[in-house]
């Protein structure tokens, strides 16, 4: 019998249905709670884009309205995926394991989704291919465009652990960080910046998260050197490669 066992009571059907009944009413509170702050999210101010940002795609030199692919909402999942890294994130590659799957649904519902990385797209491409993903991708290498969204940091920040992300200065383990940004594109081709989130921002993206807090054991991160240590790329999980370190961007959430 493990502790899981030991901790909890076993009850009747009857009690099991008072319990559940009650718990019940919390989810249904949280549901509509979660509708308003999406209203609200939906109702936030927004800053037109000046900058005439490029990216490197498949098919070559990108401008920011290309990457809406004729739609006028686009999410951007900013991939951590620093220029001289040999592979993405293994936490941003849990994350983009759910992408593919809702690529086509969102374009029927006029939005883009894709990621953007400052890797140059030479390491992104093969990458992308050993994990098997087919969602687009494009490298934002020479371009302002990662600092500008807080999701790039300089040696210098690096060196003195001062470094603006998720809204505040603090330390972060990497010079690179994980968020998602939402942009709209009126008619005239005027682009906003819409909503990005960051940190624990992007958990709601997580699918596998989702199932693993309908499980008895729920996230078990707590005893964990980092909340997402444990995690691997999905190709990894047979021989025992630990996630890298410097993605260890739970414990910053």
């Amino acid at each position: 019998m493990n502790a899981i066992d030991v901790e909890h009571r076993v009850v009747s059907n009857g009690e099991w249905l008072e319990a559940r009944k009650a718990h019940l009413a919390k989810e249904k509170e949280l549901t509509r709670l979660r509708d308003e702050l999406s209203r609200e999210r939906r109702e936030l101010p927004w800053e037109k884009v000046k900058k005439n940002y490029l990216f490197d795609g498949p098919k070559g030199r990108e401008t920011f309205a290309d990457l809406f692919d004729g739609r006028s909402q686009l999410i951007i999942y900013h991939f951590m995926f620093g220029p001289e890294w040999e592979e993405g994130c293994p936490s941003c590659s849990l994350l983009a394991d759910h992408i593919d799957g809702s690529v086509v649904h969102l374009a029927n519902r006029d939005v883009t989704l894709m990621a953007v990385s400052r890797a140059p797209l030479a390491r992104i491409e093969p990458f992308k291919k050993r994990m098997g993903w087919r969602f687009p991708w494009v490298s934002s290498h020479g371009s302002d465009f990662n600092r500008d969204y807080h999701v790039s940091f300089t040696k210098d920040e690096m060196a003195q652990s001062r470094m603006y992300y998720n809204y505040a200065m603090g330390e972060f383990p990497s010079d690179e960080g994980p968020g998602v940004s939402v942009f709209y594109k009126d008619a005239a081709g005027e682009i906003f910046h819409t909503y990005s989130a960051y940190a624990r921002g992007g958990d709601i993206l997580i699918g596998a998260y989702n199932y693993l807090d309908l499980a008895p054991k729920g996230r078990d991160e707590d005893n964990l050197a980092f909340t997402m240590s444990w995690v691997r790329h999905h190709d990894r999980y047979e021989n025992g490669k630990s996630a890298n370190s410097r993605c260890g961007v739970g414990e910053h959430a």
